[in-house]
């Protein structure tokens, strides 16, 4: 029996250029740009059409910020090796992007202290807001779902935590996240270890749990997927409207292993909630760091959650809780 393998598709099927469902007349709705074509390669992965693409003025305003903020932060790096183009490549997951030092807090600081941070990060916000209302205005638009929308709006969340609205509590940009790739894993060990052990807080446990459990989720669907395929599983609008052997057997197999019936629906609700609630945990575990708790570490202790270290030397006693005395005076 020939077997339909959707990763290693050797056959394609090519037919007319679907250009997708007509626009609503309705502002901001302009003509799709750069027409379409069909790529073979792509097809071997997935759809081999490319195209039409709609930017629209939401998503031209948005490409615009992004591509300012991406040169100001590429241009200080380059500017950071001397203009280098060698070194540039050598050391581009060591380079960054700076805030601005403590001491300027919420001022704004000269653009070689931290400004061209702060205008990088003005316009990259700026882009990734754009971005979400076309993306919500595009789903309206088309008459489906905000799901996705709302998805990105809880990465832009964390996003906004991180680099907005801590900074703002803390009364500081100097607490805000570096530009830069090893730079920003540096300040989450260094935010870590500063404020007691990330691992101990609670929000961070969740956002961790719902990090693995949505790659977990999303593994099992796909494979479940990809196992039924050869029954023509992925095509699921046929599964729905034409009953065959694919769905059933995908359902039998969770209940037999998992031991809980998924549908094709229920398995994407089960994922988009896991995946979504992964960078909102996330956001208001790194809220509280410095704002309500100054070392999770001692929190975890005085809840129960983490074990008080054990006394294996003498009790030292804190210089600072000691009577003082000056030198040669009589006690």
């Amino acid at each position: 029996m020939a077997e339909y393998q959707n990763i290693f598709t050797q056959v394609q099927v090519f037919g007319p250029i679907g250009h997708g469902a007509p626009l609503p007349t309705e502002r901001d709705n302009n003509e799709r740009i750069f027409g379409a074509t069909l790529v073979h390669l792509f097809g071997r992965i997935g759809n081999a059409q490319i195209g039409p693409i709609y930017l629209g003025g939401l998503g031209i305003a948005s490409v615009f910020c992004f591509l300012v903020g991406f040169q100001i932060i590429g241009w200080n790096m380059l500017a950071s090796v001397n203009m280098d183009p060698i070194q540039f490549i050598k050391q581009l997951f060591w380079l960054s992007l700076e805030p601005p030092p403590p001491a300027y807090g919420l001022r704004l600081p000269p653009l070689n202290q931290g400004g061209w941070w702060l205008i990088a990060g003005f316009f990259i916000t700026a882009s990734l807001l754009l971005w979400w209302v076309r993306m919500y205005r595009r789903a309206r638009a088309l008459g489906m779902g905000t799901h996705v929308a709302w998805a990105f709006a809880a990465a832009i969340w964390l996003y906004l935590v991180l680099g907005f609205i801590r900074p703002l509590l803390m009364g500081s940009w100097g607490e805000a996240v570096p530009f830069g790739i090893f730079p920003h894993l540096d300040w989450t060990a260094a935010f870590s270890l500063r404020y007691g052990n990330l691992f101990y807080n609670p929000f961070h446990m969740l956002s961790i749990a719902f990090l693995y459990g949505s790659a977990l989720l999303f593994a099992m669907h796909g494979a479940t997927i990809l196992a039924v395929s050869r029954f023509g599983g992925e095509r699921e609008i046929e599964q729905i409207t034409d009953r065959g052997t694919a769905s059933e057997r995908a359902a039998l197999f969770w209940r037999w292993t998992m031991g809980f019936n998924a549908t094709m629906e229920s398995i994407h609700r089960w994922a988009w909630w896991f995946a979504v609630l992964c960078p909102l945990t996330g956001g208001i575990g790194i809220l509280l760091t410095g704002t309500v708790v100054d070392n999770w570490y001692l929190w975890a202790v005085k809840h129960g959650v983490a074990p008080a270290y054990t006394t294996s030397w003498p009790t030292v006693a804190d210089p600072a809780t000691l009577p003082t005395t000056l030198p040669g005076a009589k006690p």
